[in-house]
């Protein structure tokens, strides 16, 4: 039997996880000396009170292999074949936790970690296109070079509100963290090889949602695509984007979902952001 993991990184709406029986594996959450599981005993609108109450930005840590290990024979029987899908291995440990915990396990359970090399919606649809391949019998070859094809295509533009967050956390080059921050520009922040980095400066929140939505149309062309608006806790926002993405793509699958607690722990509330891959 094929299982399928995520972690807490990725962003999947919750009749998803039902539907295609998926395995969710929360990162660590440290506020000083508490460690919360997102998803467990931390939700997001939990998270975001805790940094209003406390004024302190959480630190982030990826699953150990011993939790992973624990995890894996948790949710599958010896036999069973896991395919674990994680957010970038260039900005967290959890797929170097998830390799090794695959290691130690060989010869009881199959693990086959995946690096997304990206994160938030980017894992859930390749979830959903795993499971949905597995259901139309294909092999697990066959659904990692899917997977391996949604990864070369797809495309994560984002703007932040505010640019405290990607200081501290240093996913994004702090040089160009500050001077942004200097100016009071919006940035327009794209993952490219796994990698954040800042593209774009605009003015405006306004002009950075409808820049998000034109470098997306500009990469996706005319070509059918899944879709995902994300946001970290502004649904407005979130909602003004998805109405705007479906006048101006052309969408096979579009789902409005918020950002993990992993990801917004970096780049800040009021991120907003287009996540998208052509469907061949």
């Amino acid at each position: 039997m094929l299982r399928i993991v995520l972690d807490t990184a990725g962003d999947i709406p919750q009749e998803w996880i039902d539907e295609y029986e998926v395995q969710m594996i929360p990162i660590n959450i440290h506020f000083g000396e508490q460690t919360f599981y997102q998803g467990i005993d931390l939700d997001n609108e939990g998270f975001y009170r805790l940094v209003d109450e406390s004024g302190v930005i959480p630190k982030t840590s990826q699953p150990t292999p011993q939790q992973f290990k624990t995890f894996y024979r948790q949710i599958a029987d010896p036999g069973d074949t896991v395919l674990s899908i994680h957010v970038t291995g260039k900005l967290s440990g959890t797929m170097a936790s998830a390799e090794m915990a695959a290691r130690e396990l060989e010869g009881e359970i199959n693990v086959i970690p995946f690096d997304s090399a990206a994160g938030s919606a980017a894992q859930g649809y390749m979830a959903k296109e795993a499971r949905l391949l597995d259901h139309a019998g294909a092999s697990i070859e066959r659904i990692v070079e899917r997977l391996e094809r949604i990864r070369a295509n797809i495309q994560v533009i984002l703007t932040l509100d505010t640019l405290e967050y990607a200081r501290m956390s240093g996913r994004v080059k702090t040089l160009q963290a500050a001077l942004a921050s200097v100016l009071n520009v919006k940035p327009i922040v794209l993952l490219q090889e796994g990698m954040l980095d800042m593209f774009d400066k605009v003015r405006t929140r306004g002009r950075s949602l409808e820049h998000v939505l034109s470098l997306i149309a500009e990469r996706i062309g005319d070509r059918r695509a899944n879709v995902a608006v994300v946001h970290a806790r502004d649904l407005q926002a979130g909602e003004a984007l998805l109405k705007r993405v479906q006048e101006v793509l052309h969408c096979e699958s579009l789902i409005l979902t918020e950002l993990s607690i992993g990801i917004a722990a970096n780049l800040g509330p009021g991120t907003v952001g287009i996540i998208a891959y052509p469907v061949e």
